[in-house]
């Protein structure tokens, strides 16, 4: 009877779930087109899956080897499951290798078992409660009904009543399991994630992520640029049907782990955002209804039930209630924490900008501050309105050659807008006092310098990043130099990875990592630090979104100084809550996301958070009873010069990078 029962329930099954994964396609296709190479990513699944994401899976290793025995063991027994039971290919060749893979996904279903008796707050509950019960069903059946194919039990020992009855309780533990792992994967349910996983990981849109044969995926963190031209393109996201097809593929990959929810700086205090929940209201959005279902955190001071949505219905409602809230959007950091963390590689902070964008190009809606300095980026150049012919002022007495007098020089240094506040002309004078001491050959643009458009690009205002950007590689192109240095991580980021989509190609570093190469180099001689305990705060636009983490850190230990690390460092480093505008809109919260970062310093016990960003030393002084001195790197370096050092020049000039020819693209010079 079970020989007979089990091929109609396998394939019934497969039936089933093909009809489920051609209805979710559908779903995901009504977003907007998006070109993918199907069949290159489609080969490139399997490293993906089993390299890229596993290496953000194995940050957890008791987690990842509980993946690996339940996922790995599942895909093994699904497949030697239909040519064993349901082709009825029963031989001990393939009867042993299922035996194993059943095990394994049994064992691995365990732990998945005791971890979901007392699960952490992060991990959402209600349906998933469930998984661990299906896993172990179907494990446990599929290696109970294999035990006869290679002679562990006589061949008939599911005849008779008594054995019939057994094949009855196996061939129930195996349908239990074929509709959650089956069924559920493409028709909704725990393990959608699996088959919306596969195919978000194949059709990524950031495919440059990922690793390839021999080397390693790039840190892929600049947003898409908007073609302004075309109009029948939208101006951002309006409803779910508004974002690409493959990004919406990537939110119904979410297998609601919680990771981006625990390192959230917004959630942490108190704003109204939880990244998770952001995705599965998209999820909502894509399908159709409304929030009710959701078993996870909420968004903080909203309850849960209160939005829905459909596909080409509003995301953020111009009154009362729609999938989202408006300043849920403008809680983002654009810190990157989330998409750091997330083990399906989802891209959250796209998605909130895109949404942005529609605010404010569309609506032209956005809160605190932020008009404000919009209207001031488009009539002076920078935030805060200042004088565009000021830029210098702070400079008077330090003579700093300019680039039209010297049309060519080694290096540009790019001062940002911090050249308007008081706190960070200090750093940049250190920083010019750095580069004299090194004999570095450089200039700045003066007053030729525009905002680099950071903070209106993740505002939404795409329409004047693009004016900005335009107009100062238009500059850019008149002069020759090697390298562009700048103390902002912020300018940093936009000028080396997102000025390259509208023509601009540079080599970009930080000031730090320049030091660092210096200091390397044997052009900086420095005293040993004299001070007390240091600290040092990673700036997410440094780290998270470019990678750089060890420069600054040889830098301090260049001065002689053992950084006393804070538990949230590197790429988990938290946010000072600077980024992304979120200073400028100032949606309320619980606490404030400054305040949090100095209370990790505090239980260092640190005297100084060094920092590399002019936002984050603002944000971090701004901290009432902050308990340690903020400084800058290159205030340190500074101090720390030996006078009358001697001054090591290279052996020989760095070979010149070529500019760009005036009417060339970047595609063009690549």
């Amino acid at each position: 009877m079970l020989e007979t029962l089990l091929p109609i329930l396998i394939f019934a099954a497969l039936g089933l779930a093909a009809i489920g994964a051609v209805r979710r396609i559908r779903l995901w296709r009504q977003g907007r087109p998006a070109a993918v190479p199907l069949l290159k990513g489609l080969a490139a699944l399997p490293r993906r899956y089993l390299v890229d994401l596993h290496h953000v899976v194995a940050r957890d290793k008791a987690i990842s080897h509980t993946h690996v025995a339940t996922a790995g063991g599942f895909v093994a027994a699904a497949v030697l499951m239909i040519l064993v039971h349901g082709l009825g290919l029963s031989h001990p060749i393939l009867g042993g290798p299922l035996l194993a893979a059943s095990a394994a996904m049994f064992v691995g279903s365990l732990f998945v078992a005791r971890r979901r008796r007392n699960p952490p707050a992060r991990l959402s509950r209600g349906p998933w409660m469930r998984l661990p019960k299906s896993l172990l069903a179907f494990s446990a059946g599929v290696f109970l009904i294999t035990l006869p194919t290679v002679g562990m039990l006589p061949a008939g020992a599911f005849q008779g009543l008594l054995g019939g009855l057994v094949a009855l309780l196996l061939a129930g533990l195996v349908v239990w399991g074929l509709g959650e792992l089956f069924f559920g994967m493409t028709w909704g349910g725990p393990m959608k994630h699996a088959f919306a996983g596969a195919l978000h990981l194949a059709f990524h849109r950031r495919p440059e992520r990922f690793s390839t044969q021999g080397g390693e995926g790039k840190r892929s963190t600049g947003l898409k640029a908007l073609d302004l031209e075309d109009e029948s393109a939208p101006l951002g996201v309006e409803t779910p049907a508004d974002f690409t097809w493959n990004q919406l593929l990537g939110f119904d990959a979410c297998v609601q782990c919680g990771r981006c929810e625990a390192v959230c700086p917004a959630l942490a205090a108190g704003q109204p955002l939880n990244p998770k929940k952001l995705i599965q209201d998209m999820v909502v959005g894509l399908a159709g209804g409304s929030d009710a279902g959701y078993a996870g955190s909420p968004y903080p001071g909203k309850p849960v039930g209160e939005h829905q949505g459909s596909p080409h219905g509003p995301i953020v409602a111009r009154e009362g209630t729609a999938l989202v809230d408006a300043e849920t959007l403008w809680s983002c950091t654009t810190c990157r924490a989330c998409v750091e963390e997330c083990p399906m590689m989802i891209e959250h902070v796209d998605a909130v900008v895109d949404m942005r964008r529609h605010l404010t190009l569309e609506r032209g809606k956005t809160p605190g501050k932020a008009a404000e300095v919009l209207d001031n980026l488009i009539a002076t150049d920078n935030p805060g309105g200042f004088e565009p012919g000021s830029r210098l002022h702070w400079a008077a007495d330090l003579e700093l050659p300019l680039m039209a007098d010297l049309q060519q020089v080694d290096v540009l240094l790019w001062l940002g807008d911090g050249a308007f506040d008081m706190r960070n002309q200090r750093t940049l004078r250190a920083l010019v006092k750095v580069l004299r001491a090194a004999g570095v050959d450089f200039a700045v643009l003066g007053n030729e310098e525009r905002d680099s458009g950071d903070v209106a690009r993740r505002l939404g205002d795409e329409a004047t990043f693009q004016s900005l950007a335009k107009r100062n590689i238009a500059t850019l192109s008149r002069y020759r130099f090697q390298h562009i240095v700048t103390c902002d991580p912020h300018s940093f980021h936009v000028l080396g990875n997102e000025y390259g989509e509208l023509g601009g190609v540079y080599d970009v570093r930080h000031h730090s990592t320049y030091i660092a190469e210096l200091l390397e180099a044997g052009r900086l001689e420095l005293a040993n630090w004299k001070g007390g305990s240091v600290t040092y705060h990673d700036p997410c636009y440094l780290g998270r979104y470019n990678g750089e983490y060890e420069s600054p850190r040889s830098v301090l230990k260049a001065l002689g100084i053992e950084v006393k690390e804070m538990e949230r460092s590197g790429f988990r480093s938290r946010c000072c809550g600077g980024g992304g505008g979120a200073p400028i809109t100032d949606i309320p919260g619980e606490r404030r996301i400054p305040d949090m970062r100095m209370n990790d310093v505090r239980e260092t016990g640190a005297e100084l958070v060094a920092v590399g960003c002019p936002q984050c030393t603002a944000m971090l002084e701004g901290v009432v009873d902050g308990p340690a001195e903020v400084r800058d790197i290159a205030e340190l370096v500074a101090d720390a010069l030996v006078a009358n050092a001697p001054v090591a020049r290279p052996a020989a000039e760095a070979v010149e990078v070529t500019r760009r020819p005036a009417g060339k693209t970047a595609e063009e010079m690549i």
